[in-house]
């Protein structure tokens, strides 16, 4: 108890510094200038900040200095890239761009392939041709395009394995990418809820596309063993069981650990299940283990599930 009360009166001027205190007498500085002269192409930010996302949320206890999240977080697709997304029912790619620049890209691929139109609808983003259809709608994360080719209203994958070829070749040449670069980002859509003491995200599309995207980035970002692994997936209850450092035992103090006589940090077992709502998809976070789980703990969480979908 002695050694802890001495150390605590280091925090400041001592052997650490207690970086918490710096948000107190931080001051905006003028920002960098640089002659508008420049060649555009050569400048770029080497350690990009991530923009703040939603209110400010004041969690139970003392203030604590928020960590950044990774900017790493999620495997997005870049500007002019295309991925595919699949569920046991459908198959689509994911282009890094957004509507606008990517339906004279459908128009050139069906002309392109002398496919006869029947009708084209830019305004609902489709083209109808005697052998598919072609279906643009804006993606899911800011700056990207959902594109589907179906016959009938069955999928075509030999059309979408096409538009994945069309795509890729486009994207390797200058026109989409560049134009994909300078896109304006579109306004913040997820939002968080509270219901009682608990914390829910709502995110604007309907359940299948939620649950194609969260899947994918669960599948390529929750396998760091011992932090935060995907335990199971339940495509047919919209459903993800993943193993979790939560925020509190992240943050569990020195005292407390020595207390409790446990020093290492675990992992707390997590249900992740979606819903619809209307036409949104609500996402809740719950214990799966006999550990309860708080409000704070589920809306850290939440927030990193939505930095996934960014």
């Amino acid at each position: 108890m002695i050694a802890a009360l001495t150390l605590a009166g280091c925090a400041k001027d001592g052997h650490y510094h207690d970086r918490n205190e710096d948000y107190a007498g931080a001051r905006q500085a003028a920002p960098l200038t640089l002659p508008g002269s420049r060649d555009q192409s050569r400048y770029r930010d080497i350690m990009p900040v991530p923009q703040a996302r939603g209110d400010f949320y004041a969690r139970e206890g003392d203030f604590a200095a928020p960590l950044p999240q990774t900017l790493s977080a999620s495997t997005a697709v870049a500007a002019g890239d295309v991925a595919v997304r699949e569920t046991d029912a459908d198959r689509w790619l994911v282009v890094g761009a957004a509507p606008a620049v990517v339906w004279p890209e459908l128009e050139r691929f069906v002309e392109q392939r002398g496919l006869e139109i029947t009708r084209s609808d830019s305004a609902s983003g489709v083209i109808e041709t005697s052998d598919a259809s072609l279906v643009l709608r804006q993606g899911l994360r800011s700056g990207t395009s959902e594109v589907r080719c179906d016959t009938a209203g069955q999928l075509n994958r030999l059309c979408l394995n096409s538009l994945q070829r069309h795509f890729e070749a486009r994207s390797a040449s200058a026109s989409i990418a560049s134009a994909s670069a300078q896109q304006t980002p579109e306004a913040d859509s997820v939002r968080f809820e509270p219901r009682g003491d608990d914390w829910v995200m709502v995110m604007p599309f309907d359940i299948e596309r939620a649950y194609a995207e969260l899947a994918f980035q669960l599948e390529n970002n929750f396998e760091m063993e011992d932090r935060r692994e995907l335990v199971s997936v339940d495509e047919s209850g919209k459903r993800f069981v993943i193993d979790y450092i939560t925020e509190s035992e992240r943050t569990r103090g020195f005292i407390d650990s020595l207390t409790s006589m446990d020093l290492l940090e675990s992992m707390q077992r997590i249900e992740l299940r979606l819903s619809p709502q209307g036409q949104e998809t609500l996402m809740e976070a719950r214990s799966a283990d006999d550990e309860p789980l708080s409000g704070d703990d589920q809306r850290e969480l939440l927030q990193r599930m939505e930095g996934l979908l960014r």
